[in-house]
């Protein structure tokens, strides 16, 4: 078979299973905006307080993704090794992980509600938030619980129940806060408190209903631990899924933590700036899912052709995958270059703000190329077990390369807004390449890679 056959032939079951979570990372996207629409109706205090508190919980959040990332890896390994024990073995310790890492967080997240204050907001803005950041603390058990629980349904090709649950869990999430949030069915109307708990009720339902349909299934079934099981766990699967969760937790801390830096340096250009940034950022957030998506597939893919030892397959599937993301976002700089001024006076009917946003879309149509090449391609690795050299390469990518040259290109070469968003894209660019190259090496040199 030809290598050019030979992808698009493992292209098709890696989109069959983007597809389903791919919609299941934009059911998030949704639930945030839902929230932000409905909050939004109380004021802009109760609004402002949610960002704020959301953006310090999201922080935690995306450490706690990180640390699960390997419940998905190696339980697609063994299932592509048809070895039914280890499924069940690695799904128990992820499981316990994620209840062990929701409590610790939860704890953590309450004792940091009491220092809000020495964060520089508003008086207000804090009152406000303190009650509604403890309950979504309280979130993350069962949030980290459900993850674990869908990335080991979509690591036995299970995908599509999981985002059923998820949008099932928006439109709770929806309800909810029309109860809780503005007071209906005899419920006080608690405002951005009820928000929280809105969001608590729906993610603890959805973490039940998908359980469930799990122990409904007569070949799931008796991979699920009972009670009792839970307290067999060993250090030694704990210590290998650290091996991989924590350097995954890493990558994502260098990405955030650049990102909500280059915020930091648009408050400094002003209001105007600051907000097109928003816009320009909300838009390739969007778009981002979709990558982020296939980049999820693509790492169950090749941890099935791993543990299978299927060896002729893992180039075909990464660089398959590769390729469908860069057409993707190839496809959504086209739509940010010519519709980009449509676009941004949807978001702003100010003149100067849509402008900007406008100006920074074009910056972002390249930018959408490298950062959906960069997160396909850390995915791909990331089935490959292979986290430590990408780490390392999102390190300088975004601290040593993207953010510098977004510092001198805003200020010294006084480019402004665009040239935070230059220095971005820079950034992004150098980790594409990197990564690009590293997945090159590791699907010729894997050891499931060498010939018999």
């Amino acid at each position: 078979m030809s290598a050019w056959k030979a992808t698009l032939t493992e292209l098709r079951p890696t989109l069959a299973l983007a597809l389903p979570i791919t919609a299941g990372q934009v059911s998030q996207v949704l639930m945030g905006l839902t929230d932000s629409a409905m909050v939004g109706h109380v004021g802009r205090v109760p609004l402002a307080a949610s960002a704020f508190a959301g953006s310090v919980f999201g922080f935690f959040f995306v450490v706690s993704l990180g640390l699960l990332a390997p419940v998905s890896v190696l339980v697609a390994r063994a299932h592509g090794a048809g070895r039914r024990d280890e499924i069940a073995q690695w799904f128990r310790h992820g499981l316990v992980l994620a209840l062990a890492a929701g409590v610790l967080l939860a704890l953590l997240l309450a004792g940091l509600s009491t220092q809000l204050r020495h964060f520089g907001q508003p008086p207000e803005v804090v009152a406000v938030a303190v009650p509604f950041f403890v309950v979504i603390a309280v979130s993350l058990i069962p949030t980290l619980a459900f993850q674990a629980l869908k990335q080991f349904s979509e690591a036995i090709g299970r995908p599509w129940q999981p985002m059923v649950i998820l949008f099932f869990g928006v439109a709770l999430n929806a309800f909810f806060n029309w109860v809780f949030i503005f007071g209906h069915f005899g419920a006080p109307a608690l405002g951005l408190t009820g928000s929280g708990c809105s969001t608590l009720a729906a993610r603890t339902l959805s973490v039940g209903l998908l359980w469930i349909w799990l122990r409904r299934q007569p070949g799931v079934r008796p991979l699920l631990p009972r009670g009792r099981d839970l307290a067999r766990v060993a250090w030694a699967p704990f210590h290998e899924m650290l091996a991989i969760g924590v350097p995954v937790a890493g990558q994502l801390i260098f990405e955030v933590g650049a990102f909500s830096t280059a915020a930091l340096l648009m408050g400094w250009l002003g209001t105007v700036p600051l907000a097109a940034h928003q816009i320009a950022l909300s838009c390739a957030s969007f778009t981002f899912m979709f990558p982020l998506g296939l980049s999820l597939a693509v790492s169950i893919r090749l941890s099935q052709a791993v543990g299978g030892g299927r060896r002729d397959t893992l180039r075909p599937i990464g660089f398959g995958a590769l390729g469908l993301g860069t057409v993707i976002m190839g496809t959504f700089a086209l739509v940010f270059t010519f519709a980009g001024g449509w676009i941004s006076r949807g978001f702003s009917p100010d003149p100067d703000v849509a402008a900007l946003a406008t100006r920074l879309l074009l910056v972002a149509a390249v930018f959408q190329i490298f950062d959906g090449g960069q997160v396909v391609s850390v995915g791909a690795l990331r089935g490959l077990t292979d986290v430590k050299v990408p780490t390392v390469i999102t390190f300088i990518a975004y601290w040593l390369v993207a953010l510098p040259a977004a510092y001198l290109l805003a200020f010294p070469a006084g480019l402004g807004a665009r040239g935070v968003w230059i220095g971005l894209a820079a950034g992004l660019g150098c980790a594409a390449i990197l990564l690009a190259a590293r997945l090159a090496r590791a699907t010729a040199a894997h050891p499931a890679a060498a010939p018999t």
